[in-house]
């Protein structure tokens, strides 16, 4: 670990400890919410800025929204990349956005929290119980009502996915709410969604009709991921030449990453862009993704796409893609001819969409 990112976990796991106590002492359950449909405003902090930390986060505002159906909601977070993911989403009124770089841009980092003060909202939320900076937002903002991600009711028994990252912070707010007085939903949690509009959609199969038969099904593999997540080339060459050989019916395209790199040496079709929504619309209209945990592989999920993870060191049961047939694979245990079984069971039972696909 370099010296910049032993300073940045030791601040962290000071961070944490300050701010682990902040709001517990007033989960009292003294107050209650009146009626649902009162609720107009909705803070949601999430001071993060990476592409899969806010797509995880998707399935919360889909609960909010559902629940407080009159409400228009404000999202806390970090970086430029919130406005576009949730651009479709109705009840989202605007992203209250830290700098990724705080110390170059004081002004504006301290512009926004005081933004927080400025706006009254009925509730704040904070998504992530381990965030110090999601607890201290929800703390410094003018709501009434204030969930700090904690599981209130801890003598509840867990769901079985209750660790997934983008699960548990619906399950948590649920049980918040039933402490207020309010029936919640039983519902499977939602999964993740970026909401692609049908031009979008129709434009990525423009896309990948371009570079690919359309006569056949088509498989987008991404190759890269960030640090020890990133398998190496040598892995990938091998699983590649696996399953050109497997599948070799089916079109096979590999999505660049931002750095523009490929572990397979650009032997496959590519498709680059910096358009995060662009990138999604191709992998849409596509049969199956495969990549290593990142955010491209959220986001292949986010598409509703069947996705195939592969584990190596992210922890398995809080990161994994879920619904439409998506698994994560711990490629430390499962033999290669288990992938393809596991392939080949996805792409038997088609493609459920929960939007058509662009025709």
């Amino acid at each position: 670990m370099s010296v910049l990112g032993k300073i940045n976990h030791f601040r962290r796991g000071v961070m944490r400890n300050l701010t682990k106590n902040i709001g517990k002492s007033k989960l009292d359950g003294s107050i209650f919410l009146v009626d649902k449909n009162d609720v107009k405003r909705v803070l949601i902090c999430r001071p993060n800025g990476r592409l899969g930390n806010l797509l995880l986060i998707t399935p919360l505002v889909q609960e909010v929204s559902e629940m407080f159906p009159n409400c228009k909601i404000d999202l806390f977070v970090k970086g430029t990349l919130a406005p576009i993911i949730f651009e479709n989403y109705d009840h989202v009124a605007k992203t209250i956005h830290l700098p990724k770089k705080p110390f170059k841009s004081l002004g504006e980092y301290f512009s926004v929290w005081i933004s927080l003060k400025r706006q009254k909202y009925d509730v704040a939320i904070n998504v992530d119980q381990n965030s110090s900076s999601g607890r201290l937002a929800t703390q410094f903002s003018n709501a009434k009502y204030k969930f700090y991600g904690d599981l209130i009711n801890e003598e509840e028994s867990p769901k079985s996915d209750y660790d997934h990252i983008a699960k548990y912070p619906v399950y948590n707010f649920r049980n918040y709410l039933s402490k207020l007085g309010l029936k919640t939903s039983n519902k499977i949690i939602a999964p993740l969604d970026l909401k692609l509009s049908t031009s979008e959609l129709l434009e990525g199969k423009k896309l990948l009709a371009s570079m690919t038969d359309e006569s056949k099904k088509t498989i987008c593999i991404f190759t890269y991921a960030t640090g020890t997540k990133c398998f190496s080339e040598n892995w990938w060459e091998d699983f590649y030449a696996a399953l050109k050989k497997e599948y070799n019916t089916y079109n096979i395209i590999e999505i660049l990453p931002v750095e523009n790199v490929s572990q397979i040496a650009f032997q496959a079709p590519t498709f680059y862009s910096k358009d995060i929504r662009e990138i999604g619309s191709v992998i849409a209209n596509a049969d199956l993704f495969i990549g290593a945990d990142s955010g491209i592989m959220h986001l292949a999920s986010a598409v509703h796409t069947p996705t195939v993870g592969l584990f190596s060191v992210s922890n398995l049961k809080k990161y994994e893609p879920y619904d439409n047939c998506s698994i994560g694979i711990d490629t430390n245990t499962v033999l290669l001819e288990d992938y393809f079984k596991i392939i080949d069971s996805i792409l038997n039972n088609g493609k459920l969409k929960y939007y058509s696909k662009a025709v």
